[in-house]
């Protein structure tokens, strides 16, 4: 699991407790523009996930159930009885987990650029195929094949400081880093059923352009969670964080300010 070096804590420790929760292949510093926005009466922490990352490559077998045995290992090492969470794209999938599994150590969410169904058998044998490719071209061929699927085409022009970094965080993991986490991805429950049993305030974040986990994915969820609050972020795709950090930042700001006791 992630260890000491490989995690962010910042902000006030006695402050509301926000997780972040990357994405699939990055590292904690895709979070980097919100942790940085982050006030400091928050207790804001971003950490690798395993196999990505600085943190721990184990044995290359991942699954979604051990990634969220880490997170809540992690908030025990760090005592933290409580926090909200905040995931993207497969930070989501183990946030959605984690609120079915842990409902009683999560404060709230913030789920960004995900869903709660599980792959398609089309999806499955995508991630089987990307499996075979990585291990036999790379990491660096891997991104280059990645990027344009996760990027408005857009963000190519606009903001290609946030292309080149996922580019980079993409080609420093290992190709077996990857190949575990894709069937880690594709091994995953259906959380869908557990979307109505979902108790704390939720806040739903999507860039309108996302091709990977669409808006359309992100209204189902919103009308399954009770209270739940949408928002689609203009001009953005599945990196809504990093290709309209302004808004993304407002919204996140704006939920975590409603919580009491802060």
């Amino acid at each position: 699991m992630a260890t000491m070096d490989t995690i962010i804590d910042r902000g006030d420790p006695r402050g509301l407790p926000v997780l972040f929760l990357h994405g699939f292949p990055f590292s904690q510093e895709m979070w980097q523009g919100q942790l940085e926005a982050m006030p400091p009466e928050f207790r804001a922490i971003a950490y690798d996930l395993r196999g990505l990352g600085c943190s721990d490559r184990g044995d290359g077998q991942y699954t979604i159930e051990g990634h969220v045995d880490d997170l809540i290992a992690l908030m025990g090492r760090l005592r933290i009885p409580g926090a909200v969470l905040v995931g993207l794209s497969m930070g989501g999938y183990i946030a959605l987990r984690a609120l079915d599994r842990n409902p009683e150590r999560i404060l709230g969410a913030v789920l960004c650029d995900t869903r709660s169904e599980a792959d398609t058998d089309e999806v499955k044998l995508r991630r089987a195929a990307q499996i075979k490719d990585v291990k036999a071209s790379g990491s660096a061929a891997f991104a280059e094949g990645f990027l344009p699927a996760i990027f408005a085409q857009e963000t190519f022009s606009k903001n290609p400081e946030a292309v080149a970094k996922i580019r980079d965080v993409i080609i420093k993991t290992p190709p077996l880093s990857i190949a575990g986490t894709l069937l880690a991805l594709a091994a995953r429950s259906d959380t869908t059923s557990s979307l109505g049993k979902i108790q704390v305030p939720t806040l739903i974040l999507v860039g309108e352009k996302d091709k990977v986990t669409p808006p359309d994915a992100a209204r189902a969820m919103h009308q399954k969670i009770p209270g739940s609050q949408l928002e689609i972020l203009p001009g953005a795709g599945h990196m809504s964080n990093l290709e309209n950090p302004e808004v993304f930042n407002r919204h996140l700001l704006n939920f975590l300010r409603s919580f009491p006791n802060r």
